[in-house]
């Protein structure tokens, strides 16, 4: 059969979990298609309400997230690695304190615009080393070892995390995700249909192919 290449649009930031068994779901859906389908990245923001005139995030400001609500989001967690073999994740709890995933999903754009042959790749990795590795993506040092890792250069990967260009046009992305109604992640959008949530992969095939 001829291959054709199609795209699904992926909303996600790197420090949500269940952008990461998101990924694992769609991984797995990926795994029966005869056909290619592509993941056209948008960035999103979960530390937007958060951040000060700085763009740092003030962990001060109270976003209705108590410790209940952790507590669920551990226990789904939990349930959703078992469900997708994700048992090399992580827990909340054994992840490097306070990563903001800002300067990663620079480099993520900055990546996907000059070098897409190489931003799967540099994406994964990037996930990778936070919910396997245990790593600061937050660290601009780690995204350039991240880089290098997949065959991209780390000087220019930190350089383009460096621009306040690019990093205020990030900014701009971020709003047009909330223009385009999407208020959570990971959302997985299709020819005008969407299914928000680390979903499985049957939904995920449900989306895309309407069966």
């Amino acid at each position: 059969m001829t291959q054709t290449s199609d795209d699904i649009t992926v909303y996600s930031d790197y420090v949500c979990p269940f952008c990461y068994l998101g990924r694992q779901s769609l991984d797995a859906y990926l795994e029966t298609r005869e056909d290619d389908l592509d993941i056209d990245w948008r960035p999103f923001d979960l530390r937007s309400q958060k951040r000060g005139p700085d763009g740092e995030i003030d962990h001060s400001v109270d976003d209705g997230k108590d410790e209940a609500y952790f507590d669920q989001v551990r226990q789904n967690v939990a349930r959703l690695k078992t469900e997708y073999d994700a048992e090399e994740m992580l827990d909340l709890d054994d992840l490097p304190d306070e990563v903001d995933s800002f300067d990663a999903q620079v480099a993520s754009w900055y990546v996907s615009a000059e070098h897409p042959a190489r931003w799967l790749d540099f994406d994964e990795a990037i996930f990778e080393a936070l919910w396997v590795d245990g790593r600061d993506i937050g660290d601009v040092d780690v995204l350039a070892e991240i880089a290098d890792s997949v065959g991209l250069d780390g000087e220019e990967v930190r350089s383009a995390v460096a621009d306040e260009d690019r990093r205020d046009r990030l900014r701009e992305r971020f709003v047009d995700a909330q223009r385009d109604g999407v208020t959570g992640v990971p959302t997985f959008a299709y020819e005008g249909h969407a299914a928000r949530g680390a979903v499985p992969p049957e939904q995920l095939e449900r989306l895309v192919e309407g069966v």
